[in-house]
């Protein structure tokens, strides 16, 4: 008993009870001009960095300052309005805020999300809303379970309606969950559906990479152990798993299907390999991988000469940043569809290889499709 009272006692210079509270912590903070403070506690930390993929040209703001409750902070900005994924670098170890539920997969790890008002189309707004699942599905190609992430529109759960189905495909550094977090997709389509800008869809977002390699090769595009792991996998389990289990539409006028980077050159490699099955294309910043475009040519050369495919193609839609690396292979890509008698439109944006442009591309390509 005398020993239990001596260890309960608190030792000389030893606070009672729990000790003092941490200080609050108000991370991200946007401020009225749109500039954002992202405040860490960190009290033993001798350095902390503040990283983002998204938000271009840091310079002195990406080192953090630590104040005397031992909270660093940094002030960036201002930001347009949209959704921004960061992470915080403490003593060299890559942290999420410890103050924000809000999270973004990517391919290999976990980020951080904020959101910053002001889009017309991105915002949380007050319209009738769809659903996004997330859908484990088992690959017989690949023979193991994956993931896709699927959107139904309002009133899907509601009606007996069939729907068009939009197959989108995210990038190499990201995973499905990339176009409904980071991407706003589902918010996009809420409000440009109640705007009436957009046709009820379903859309199917699967998980792009068959592997966590970053490798890319072949003229599919599609990185991992194999370029066609991926082409193997959409053809033969994800959209028949898509269109066996929701209320969508099989036909060629009802199907479309985009992507971006990466899955802008897995959607060219699906899409031109089943010109029958797929009214609406769009390539989001990317084209024919490296040195890969003869190879290309002549894999598709069939549906590429094949004159009754190509009065089924409704749009073949092309967006790249003027900055971005890869706009080069986005303008022989169309040149050499164009060469082969296909009317794509190519449109150059401002900017580089951003989710930026990525959610601009898709506000703007979604009212064309199923019209």
């Amino acid at each position: 008993m005398l020993c239990s009272n001596v260890l309960a006692q608190p030792g000389p210079g030893r606070p009672r009870g729990r000790g003092p509270s941490a200080p609050a912590v108000n991370s991200a903070e946007i401020l009225p001009d749109r500039q954002v403070t992202f405040r860490i506690f960190a009290p033993e930390a001798t350095t902390v960095r503040f990283a983002s993929s998204d938000i271009m040209n840091l310079g002195p703001k990406a080192q953090m300052t630590k104040n005397e409750n031992g909270v660093w902070e940094t002030t960036v900005g201002p930001l347009e309005p949209g959704a921004y994924r960061y992470n915080f670098v403490v003593n060299g170890v890559s942290t999420t805020d410890p103050q924000s539920a809000l999270v973004s997969e990517s391919n290999t790890r976990l980020q951080s999300l904020l959101i910053v008002p002001g889009s017309e189309w991105m915002d949380t707004k007050d319209v009738q809303r769809g659903a996004v699942a997330q859908v484990t599905y088992y690959s017989k190609a690949l023979q193991r379970f994956r993931r896709m992430h699927v959107y139904t529109p309002p009133g899907y759960e509601s009606d007996n309606k069939r729907y068009p189905v939009f197959y989108l495909l995210h990038g190499a550094m990201d995973n499905d969950n990339a176009w409904t977090s980071v991407g706003r997709a589902g918010f996009i389509l809420d409000n440009m559906i109640a705007a009436g800008k957009v046709k009820p869809m379903v859309v199917i977002m699967p998980a792009g990479r068959t592997t966590a390699s970053m490798r890319m090769s072949g003229i599919g595009g599609g990185g991992g152990q194999s370029s066609d792991e991926f082409y193997e996998d959409f053809v033969n389990d994800i959209m028949p798993y898509a269109e066996s289990h929701y209320r969508v539409y099989t036909d060629r006028e009802h199907r479309a299907i985009a992507g971006l980077s990466m899955g802008g050159a897995q959607t060219l490699h699906v899409a031109f390999k089943h010109l029958d099955k797929f009214a609406y294309i769009g390539v989001f910043s990317s084209g024919i991988f490296g040195n890969d475009t003869g190879a290309w040519e002549e894999s598709h050369l069939p549906n590429l000469t094949d004159a009754n495919l190509k009065k089924g193609v409704k749009l073949i839609w092309f967006n790249t940043g003027t900055e971005d690396g890869l706009i080069r292979n986005t303008r022989s890509t169309v040149e050499l569809l164009r060469k082969h008698g296909f009317n794509p439109v190519f449109k150059e944006s401002s900017g580089g290889h951003t989710w930026i442009n990525w959610r601009e591309y898709l506000i703007e390509f979604a009212p064309q499709l199923f019209q």
